[in-house]
């Protein structure tokens, strides 16, 4: 009925000019109502973003804050634990050369001789002459006074030091180079 009546007022010839101007008109208002609508969009989705940015701000804030407080208190333990440590490692060095001084005994690997140490008495026995840098003796020679006296010796020093060789848990081991039982023997001449 609109189509009509502007038939009528407009005229046939200049009804196309008008239908073709009137669309582009209303096309253009369409567009502008689109972007109204997409700016509200927007600016809503903005907001609810920033809210959203915001929890998380907070959520990160309150972890790193959370995150500090543990490390720091783990470096406080760890250097509380550090301390301890070094502590008991002083008391324990103190101990071990207060240990030493009471039993002053000499370090056959420091040129004092296997003669100086106890012996395994199950442990083949270096013969005396070789290991002193002497010649070889014959097979069935007999010992001499000296060779018998040291070996009675080092049997003497055995049985004195027969509870440090119980002792599974002790760092007392026999020498592999020249059978000396001392403190740490094993392996020192390899």
């Amino acid at each position: 009925m609109i189509g009509v009546v502007a038939l009528v007022v407009i005229g046939p010839e200049r009804l196309p000019r008008v239908a073709r101007t009137a669309g582009h008109l209303l096309g253009r208002f369409q567009r502008y109502v689109s972007d109204v609508k997409a700016d509200i969009n927007r600016e809503i989705e903005l907001s609810e973003l920033k809210g959203i940015k915001s929890s998380v701000e907070d959520a990160a804030r309150s972890i790193e804050n959370t995150v500090k407080t543990e490390m720091e208190q783990a470096g406080k333990e760890f250097r509380s634990v550090e301390d301890e440590l070094n502590k008991t490692s002083d008391a324990l060095k103190e101990a071990g050369d207060e240990i030493r001084s009471a039993v002053a005994l000499p370090n056959p690997h420091m040129g004092m001789g296997a003669s100086a140490w106890p012996v395994d008495p199950s442990a083949p026995q270096p013969d005396p002459v070789l290991h002193s840098g002497g010649s070889v003796p014959m097979e069935n020679t007999p010992l001499t006074a000296s060779q018998q006296l040291s070996q009675a010796q080092r049997m003497q020093d055995v049985t004195a030091f027969a509870p440090l060789a119980a002792n599974p848990c002790s760092s007392w081991s026999v020498c592999g180079r020249c059978s000396a039982y001392a403190p740490g023997a094993r392996g020192r001449h390899r």
